[in-house]
């Protein structure tokens, strides 16, 4: 992999991560590099979910990009969740 192809990796981890997050109601708190983490990984997980549905990534596809999107929601709500709400004065 190139530092171009890592560079675009986190760049569309991101957006996926943002819009993950957007998609989820409440408020998240998950600090941006979990959010980028999340991002990627749904990035990929959901190319792979769209390839073997039958659909060709290539280039840009919005059933792509849905798929993606929907799995980082999931993925940032699991975390959201698991991490659950701490209280005042405890770490």
């Amino acid at each position: 992999m190139t530092v171009t192809g890592i560079i675009t990796a986190l760049v569309v981890g991101l957006i996926v991560g943002a819009l993950g997050r957007l998609a989820v109601p409440g408020r998240q708190n998950l600090p941006v590099w979990l959010t980028i983490l999340i991002g990627v990984v749904a990035a990929l997980t959901g190319t792979v979910v769209a390839r073997l549905a039958g659909i060709e990534p290539s280039g840009f596809s919005l059933l792509t990009l849905l798929i993606q999107v929907g799995l980082a929601a999931l993925a940032v709500f699991a975390v959201t969740r698991s991490t659950g709400r701490r209280r005042a004065g405890t770490r």
